[in-house]
């Protein structure tokens, strides 16, 4: 084990978008090489020791609060908080470097005579000093908003903070220790606040020792092979290897067989569309953040969810009907995963959720070298079920369905590029002003390919998961369906 914070072979040649992700990724690669050695939990205390040397330069007060925070980050990696349901969780400790948020009044203020601001303010919170400056009273403010919007020098700003401009629900407020807090009943664990918080105050929960330990169980013949099913957009991941190389790194792991979830969206496809043209209006169900968000936001809608299972839960049922005493994990970019794989009518079928992040940490936990591997094909789904990690993928697979299966119905669909257009478009169909008949709902930006679990994030990703889908081209989405083998 590492001693000092040089950083390893595996490290040099790693790409994160920020320094965040990479501190995440030596807390979650630290935890899994103990647990292969099988020093938890008695090691445990040595990570932040480990990341965060002594004579360290740490961007905290002290080198004692950044291991505290390490500390967290630790509990979080090994499962986090059992009484919290939530997937995602605030880091207190670590949240106390943002302003307070809220409308706070600027230099631009010019103290003049019309006191607009003061007048509008139903609630007397607005003063002014002997500079005839305006000052807002925090105790209260209801954050209206109406000071702002009269403001002629625009010198009242709403200041959020960046979890809160991430989430696009409102799931995210500030407590009284001025930290953030999370509304379990909102949040939709999309996980875009886990990526935009600068300080990785906000974290997704890890399941990877759930991962280890079937993997090791499964070496020494006390359980079941274990599966591998990972989401079409890895093919835009592991920069600093080739696909087959990747899938070859998994084997290395000790996965038995690695799946392309991609075949679960090609079944989806084709039932989906039965299903489409037998009701006549359907929203997608592919999205496991966009299902819950109508089922919070826009409960009147939720009759019109498309009955079938996620591509991840269709594909891991298959596995389980075909080998009973198989256990599945999930590898892919959605950190809201982890949240559907303890639903009822899911869990049966998927034992455990892995993010390209921690899969990365896996890795290199190992010291699998991934570019040195030989090849390793993966060849079970179709293009349309390979394209199904970028926003508008699935209602292409949708419209092709229709067409292999020889249904008499036009797809109409609505893509929703992110929770802001579910919004828009559930808004409408709610009223019945919808120009559509399917909504394709995909709560990241780009579509899974901007999931919080993702190494990169970017348009590279998209032009990538097309060319994977093209290399299966010459394959119908029946095709794939009906030669289906593990």
């Amino acid at each position: 084990m590492e001693t000092n914070n040089t950083e390893t072979k595996q490290e040099k040649i790693r790409k994160f978008d920020t320094k965040v992700q990479y501190l995440k990724y030596k807390v979650l690669r630290e935890v899994a090489k103990q647990a292969f050695a099988g020093t938890l939990p008695y090691n445990v205390l040595d990570i932040p020791k480990i990341i965060v040397p002594g004579k360290t330069p740490t961007m905290r007060c002290c080198v004692y609060k950044e291991r505290a925070i390490l500390a967290e980050r630790v509990k979080l990696a090994m499962g986090g908080n059992k009484e919290n349901p939530n997937v995602i969780e605030v880091i207190d400790i670590a949240c106390d470097e943002c302003p307070a948020a809220g409308y706070e009044v600027t230099d631009s203020c010019r103290g003049c005579l019309a006191h607009r601001c003061e007048d509008v303010c139903k609630r007397g919170a607005i003063s002014f000093d002997h500079n005839h400056v305006a000052h807002i009273d925090k105790s209260k403010c209801v954050e209206c908003g109406q000071c702002a919007k009269v403001c002629p020098y625009s010198a009242i700003q709403n200041r959020k903070r960046p979890c809160q401009n991430a989430c696009k629900v409102k799931a995210i407020k500030i407590n009284e220790e001025n930290a953030a807090a999370i509304d379990n009943e909102k949040c939709i664990s999309c996980g875009a606040c886990v990526y935009q918080c600068p300080f990785g105050a906000i974290m997704d929960k890890s399941y990877i020792l759930n991962v280890i330990d079937m993997l090791k169980k499964s070496k020494a013949g006390k359980c079941g092979n274990v599966y591998a099913v990972v989401a079409p957009s890895i093919s835009s991941q592991f920069v600093y290897a080739k696909l087959p190389q990747v899938v070859s790194g998994l084997k290395e792991l000790g996965f038995h067989t690695v799946i392309e979830a991609a075949l679960g969206a090609d079944m989806v496809a084709v039932e989906e569309a039965k299903e489409l043209a037998e009701k006549g209006f359907l929203t997608s169900s592919c999205c496991p953040a966009f299902v819950k968000f109508i089922k919070t936001q826009f409960p009147q809608m939720a009759e019109h969810i498309s009955h079938n299972m996620s591509p991840m839960g269709v594909i891991a049922r298959y596995i389980k009907e075909t080998d009973k005493d198989a256990k599945v994990v999930f590898i892919g970019p959605c950190t809201a995963k982890k949240a559907e794989f303890q639903l009822e009518g899911v869990r049966e079928y998927v034992d455990s959720v892995m993010t390209f992040e921690e899969l990365a940490a896996l890795f290199d936990s190992c010291e699998i070298d991934l570019a040195s591997l030989p090849d390793s094909y993966l060849d079970n789904a179709s293009y349309f079920g390979r394209i199904f990690a970028r926003s508008g993928g699935l209602s292409d697979a949708v419209a092709e369905s229709l067409k292999e299966q020889g249904i008499d119905f036009e797809a109409k669909p609505e893509r929703c590029d992110g929770i802001e257009a579910c919004k828009m478009a559930l808004l409408k169909a709610s009223k019945g002003v919808l120009n559509a008949n399917f909504i394709e709902g995909m709560a990241c930006m780009g579509g899974c390919i901007g999931g919080a679990g993702c190494l990169t994030h970017g348009e590279k990703n998209k032009l990538e998961v097309d060319a994977y889908g093209r290399e299966a081209l010459e394959k119908t989405i029946l095709d794939a369906v009906s030669v289906t083998k593990l």
